[in-house]
């Protein structure tokens, strides 16, 4: 990378306030959350937007740091992720990218679908459910990140899919939250 001048043209002109590409640490995660939460006040939204959007960027970044311990990924390409927070015409975009192992994509794709097919209430309800329910079989947490993330999100779940290698695809995770 030789131009950094232009490399922050391009975010700024793609309105990405934040951006992280490598591998996520708990400190890491934690001094994003601090300058994510200090920018978002400074900008004087209402507490709910801010909440809303850190809540979102934790749970990615969690989402992400679960998967790649559970899945044994650390170190090498497999075991970096990106993150990347942007405004745009009075949302913010919270999107994150990771290596999964392609077995992983039907399930993931399956839940994303039923997620993205819930009004507000069906997902309150799903949540409610889920806190009742416990932990899936096999799950190091209740299950409960993506349906947060939907429910604070202002539409549906934009995501997507890429083959990187035989064994790996690249997910790709949006969530858009409303700024007022």
């Amino acid at each position: 990378m030789s131009d950094l001048l232009e490399l922050k043209r391009t975010l700024s002109e793609s309105g990405i306030l934040m951006s992280f590409n490598g591998a996520f640490t708990h400190s890491i995660i934690e001094e994003m959350g601090n300058a994510i939460r200090r920018y978002l006040e400074g900008e004087n939204l209402d507490k709910g937007a801010v909440t809303d959007v850190f809540a979102v960027y934790i749970e990615q970044t969690q989402n992400i740091t679960n998967y790649v311990a559970r899945r044994a990924l650390e170190g090498g390409s497999f075991g970096t992720a990106i993150m990347v927070i942007g405004s745009d015409e009075g949302f913010y975009a919270v999107r994150s990218g990771n290596a999964i192992m392609r077995p992983d994509v039907p399930e993931l794709r399956s839940r994303l679908e039923e997620l993205n097919g819930l009004d507000k209430e069906g997902l309150k309800r799903l949540y409610k459910r889920r806190l009742r329910e416990g932990p899936p079989p096999g799950s190091s947490g209740a299950g409960l990140g993506l349906v947060d993330i939907a429910r604070r999100s202002s539409g549906k779940l934009e995501y997507s899919f890429s083959p990187l290698d035989d064994a790996h695809e690249f997910f790709s995770l949006g969530a858009r939250v409303k700024g007022v």
